[in-house]
């Protein structure tokens, strides 16, 4: 149990390292790399889905190799997490578009808010059912 975890775990780091790194060619290759070509954006971006997609799968694969403490630790977190992802990006949408705030809504602060409320939330909750 402990080999197969290792391993799922080590799979998960390469697909979720190679999906940032694929984020980060789609993101900066059209305008450092190949001048705004669309086609090799259009590719790149498709690169990048499709190890996002693997990374959500090895992401599966580790969470269905958890024992039921662990996976109800990060159930409960990742319902919180949803829950606030929607409230919270919703509200932070909306004070964009109403011009309350002076600048502009950035899905990045969402992603930065999400995975630090995660990371969060799994420790609460690890504490609490230890």
């Amino acid at each position: 149990m402990k080999k197969e975890r290792k391993k799922n775990l080590y799979n998960l780091a390469i697909w979720t390292w190679s999906w940032v790194a694929t984020q980060a060619i789609a993101s900066f290759g059209p305008n450092y790399i190949w001048d705004d070509h669309s086609v090799l954006t259009a590719l790149a971006v498709s690169v990048n889905f499709v190890h996002g997609i693997l990374m959500i799968f090895a992401n599966r694969r580790m969470f269905n190799n958890f024992d039921e403490l662990e996976r109800k630790i990060h159930l409960e977190s990742l319902a919180l997490t949803l829950g606030l992802a929607v409230v919270i990006g919703l509200s932070y949408s909306l004070l964009d578009t109403t011009n309350l705030i002076t600048f502009n809504a950035e899905i990045s602060n969402l992603v930065i808010f999400i995975g630090l409320i995660y990371l969060v939330l799994v420790t609460i909750n690890t504490r609490r059912y230890a």
